[in-house]
């Protein structure tokens, strides 16, 4: 088989499933694991990793507004891949390619390969696309695998934290100029890590005035924008001190702000979303989880971010 995967937590699936050497193709933003980053690239995002959130903003709306897509979809080079599936998604149109977009390009192909759309907005969901991509490549056994592996983590988590004594506010930023408060999965997995999330889950990352944090006065706050690094993160954290009020936060006052890599285990809907879990449960409850184990550079208090 032949997959060519244009969004990142599907390149992230079909690799656990054993199937990086059918991957033939990514997208610009697929780079876990590591050894997908020398397969061919067949899009290009209209802005740029070094632009601020502000600048990306602006630049998405005025593409949006004139009926432009955020990215370029190279279709020659998906020609000459000849892929038998490609895997896209409707979920987000700034995320990754559209599917839209992508049965446009497939239509220059000799062939007429499967397109299928992935787009969870729950955690179950994400467990269920494991399952899919399982069924359409052939690896439902080991997809059922993976699957068991990351809900046993899951449980695990919801078992440790039947203990806890309270459950803090907890707001889960994804973007920091304008301010976007996390949707979909995020308040859900705020919520299974012991906290009570400002936002509802399953429901789309949205738009919030920051008067909203103030009358919340989260007890953990967690930046996690969406394709920032945690460096690119720290040089925003000016958006945030700016703001009035800033110091009379609980989390500000008690120095419960922290920086989270967002790529790796918030934003994309793939095997990773269980270790953002664990974070989230760790932070929020590190009095229960005090032998859990992250990743190094995972996270970041604000006090000594990189």
């Amino acid at each position: 088989m032949r997959i060519v995967s244009l969004l990142p937590s599907a390149t992230e699936i079909v690799c656990e499933l054993g199937l990086i050497d059918e991957l033939v193709g990514i997208s610009h933003d697929c780079d876990w694991p590591p050894e997908v980053q020398t397969k061919p690239v067949l899009s290009q995002a209209a802005v740029g990793s070094d632009m601020s959130s502000g600048e990306i903003d602006q630049m998405v709306r005025e593409l949006l507004h004139n009926g432009l897509s955020v990215y370029h979809l190279d279709k020659e080079k998906l020609k000459e891949l000849r892929p038998d599936l490609i895997l896209t998604q409707e979920l987000c149109e700034v995320c990754a390619p559209s599917f839209g977009e992508v049965i446009q390009a497939a239509k220059i192909l000799d062939i007429e390969p499967r397109i299928v759309s992935l787009e969870p907005t729950c955690l179950d969901e994400v467990l269920e696309t494991v399952r899919l991509v399982g069924e359409l490549t052939k690896r439902g056994a080991q997809a059922e695998k993976l699957i068991a592996k990351l809900r046993k983590r899951i449980e695990h988590v919801q078992h440790v934290v039947e203990q806890a004594e309270e459950h803090p506010h907890v707001v889960a930023l994804e973007w920091l100029e304008p301010l976007f408060i996390a949707g979909h999965w995020v308040p859900e997995i705020i919520e299974l890590a012991g906290g009570e999330s400002l936002s509802t889950p399953g429901e789309p990352s949205y738009e919030i005035d920051w008067d909203d944090v103030e009358h919340f006065d989260p007890e953990l706050l967690v930046l996690m924008p969406c394709g920032f690094t945690p460096q690119h993160t720290m040089q925003e954290l000016d958006i945030l001190l700016s703001h009035e009020g800033w110091e009379e936060l609980r989390a500000a006052k008690n120095e419960q702000v922290y920086i989270v890599h967002g790529s790796f285990y918030f934003n994309r809907p793939g095997p990773r979303i269980v270790t953002g879990l664990e974070i989230l449960a760790k932070l929020i409850h590190p009095e229960l989880f005090r032998d859990l184990e992250l990743p190094e550079g995972s996270v970041y208090p604000v006090t000594d971010a990189p």
